[in-house]
Parts: structure tokens; sequence; C-alpha cells
């Protein structure tokens, strides 16, 4: 029996990868400008206090762990009434899609509810959502505190 190659083997973990990647950026929308879908962030009953609210999230990359910063204003009625991102990326092509995904956030998530936002993709970039929800969730706790 032949043994694979390790050649081989990184050329199929790599294909992996990008189908992996692929499989998760399913709901975006097909123009790649940016999507929410519905989502329920916060307790039924649960009310939130308006302010200024500032969280860090994480996400996984192929290059490994990635970071940014949400800095976001709700009103009293739980909506998102102000959002930057920071892009705190390390690699190239994160600290690329990361500038993307901060360049565009504001017009999918300002005017919503922060209950029930879950972003999916905005300009062109999936995975940096991942690290803005998890900041997500952690302003619906402070806001909720």
């Amino acid at each position: 029996m032949k043994h694979p190659s390790l050649r081989t083997l990184s050329a199929l973990t790599a294909t992996s990868a990008v189908a992996l990647v692929g499989a998760a950026c399913t709901k975006a929308d097909e123009s790649g400008e940016g999507s929410a879908e519905p989502t329920q962030r916060v307790t039924e009953g649960a009310t939130l206090k308006a302010g200024d609210y500032s969280a860090e999230g994480s996400y996984t990359t192929p290059g490994g762990e990635e970071r940014l910063r949400v800095d976001l204003s709700l009103d009293s009625d739980g909506t998102v009434s102000a959002v930057k991102v920071t892009p705190e990326g390390v690699h190239p092509n994160s600290k690329r899609f990361q500038a993307k995904f901060a360049g565009g956030i504001a017009d999918v998530v300002v005017g919503k509810p922060i209950a029930s936002l879950n972003v999916d993709k905005v300009a062109g970039s999936s995975l940096s959502s991942g690290g803005f929800n998890a900041a997500l969730d952690d302003i619906v706790a402070q806001a909720q505190g």
C-alpha cells in the first residue's frame, strides 16, 4: 500500500479548510456587501441599558486566532445607534479582511435592534463576523447588567 506524500496531505488539508470556510459562509447575501441574520441574543423579558459599550471578540482563521474590538452605542430601545470596529488582526489576510469588515459594518447594523443581530458577512469578509458576534454577546451582557 502506497502512503500519501506530505505534499498530498498538505493539499488535502488546505482543500478541507477552504471547503469548511466556504460552508460557513452560506447565509451571506450574494452581493458580498453584508448581511445580518435574525437571532435571539437577549434573554426574554430582559431590558438593555442605553449607553456606549466596548468589547473584544476573537475568531479562528486558517492562520490561527484573530481578534477585533467593537465600540457600540445603544439607544434606550436597544437599537444600535453607532458602531466602530477596530481591526486587531495579526496576519496580513486578517488585517485586510478586518479593514474591509470595519468599513462596511455600520451599514449592516446601525438602526437595527442588537437583540436580534447575527452578522454573517460584511464587505466580503465572513470570518471577522465571528469575532464581531462574540463581542456583541459581551456587549449585550454588559447592557443587561
